[in-house]
C-alpha cells in the first residue's frame, strides 16, 4: 500500500560521508524538490579516510563536510559514531539503528547493496534491514513512537562499477533519471574535500567528481538519459511492493 503522500520523510542510511552523495545524491535531490524531508546518516564518521590525520581530526573534517553538502538540499545529518572497517551488526549497533529511524520515522529507506566490495557497507545494508522493519514496533525502542512509523519503502544502491563482487552487473529494478539534478549531486559531492586525497593514494582512484559523473551517465544509458541513479527495491514480507521511486519520478 503507498503510504507516501501521509509519510514525506526519506532517510539515506549509508556507511560513510560521500556515500549517500556518490550513490543516491540526484535521487535525493530530486526528492528534496518534490517537498520531502531528507535525512542522511552515516553509520561511521569516516575515521579511516585519510593517510595523514589522526581519527579525531579526520572526523571531525568529514562529519563538517557532510553537514554542509546536507545543508544544500536542506537536509539533516545524523552520524551514529562507529568506527571505519569495524562496522558490525551487532546489539548496540541495531539499536542505534533502531532508535535513529524511531526519532525520524522515514517512509523510504535507501541504503547500500546487501553484497558490496566493503564488509561497512554491508553491514550497514544489515542494520538497515533490520531497523527499518522493526523500527515501528513499540516495544523496539523506548524513545516515542511516531504515528507515522510503519515498515518502510526499502532500496539498495548500485554498487561501485555497477556489478558485485563476483563481477556480475547487478540488474536494477529502479532506475531515476537525474539529468537536472547532476551538477547539484556533484556540487554536494564536492564538499567532501578530503576524499579526493585520500581515494588518490589508497584507492589509486583521482578525478573524484568525474568517476562519479561517468557512473551516472553509465546508468543513463540504460533509459536513454543523459545521467541517472539505479536501485534494486527490497519486496520481501510486510515491505510495500509497489515501485515508489519510480512513480513520484518517472
Amino acid at each position: 500500500m503507498n503510504h507516501i503522500s501521509e509519510n514525506k520523510t526519506v532517510l539515506a542510511f549509508m556507511a560513510h560521508p560521500d556515500d549517500a552523495e556518490i550513490f543516491a545524491g540526484g535521487t535525493l535531490v530530486r526528492l528534496h524538490q518534490l517537498g520531502f524531508h531528507i535525512h542522511i546518516a552515516t553509520v561511521s564518521a569516516g575515521d579511516c579516510g585519510t593517510m595523514t590525520q589522526t581519527t579525531q581530526e579526520i572526523s571531525a573534517i568529514r562529519t563538517a563536510e557532510a553537514m554542509r553538502a546536507a545543508a544544500i538540499i536542506k537536509a539533516h545529518y545524523h552520524c551514529l559514531d562507529e568506527r571505519d572497517l569495524r562496522v558490525v551488526f551487532d546489539k548496540p549497533t541495531i539499536q542505534k539503528s533502531i532508535d535513529l529511524m524511531r526519532k525520524i520515522a522515514p517512509g523510504i529507506v535507501i541504503t547500500h547493496p546487501r553484497i558490496d566490495y566493503m564488509m561497512d557497507h554491508e553491514v550497514v545494508s544489515q542494520l538497515a534491514r533490520a531497523a527499518s522493519f522493526g523500527y515501528g514496533a513499540p516495544n523496539a525502542s523506548i524513545l516515542p513512537r511516531l504515528d507515522q512509523s510503519t515498515v518502510p519503502y526499502l532500496y539498495y544502491c548500485d554498487p561501485p562499477d555497477a556489478m558485485d563482487i563476483y563481477g556480475v552487473d547487478v540488474q536494477p529494478t529502479t532506475i531515476i533519471d537525474i539529468t537536472q539534478q547532476l551538477e547539484t549531486k556533484l556540487e554536494m559531492l564536492a564538499c567532501h574535500e578530503s576524499q579526493r586525497n585520500w581515494l588518490r593514494e589508497h584507492h589509486g582512484m583521482d578525478e573524484y567528481l568525474d568517476a562519479v559523473r561517468h557512473a551516472a551517465e553509465n546508468r543513463g544509458k540504460l533509459v536513454d538519459k543523459s545521467a541517472a541513479e539505479a536501485f534494486v527495491q527490497h519486496r520481501g514480507h510486510s515491505y510495500p511492493a509497489d515501485d515508489v521511486l519510480s512513480s513520484l519520478l518517472s
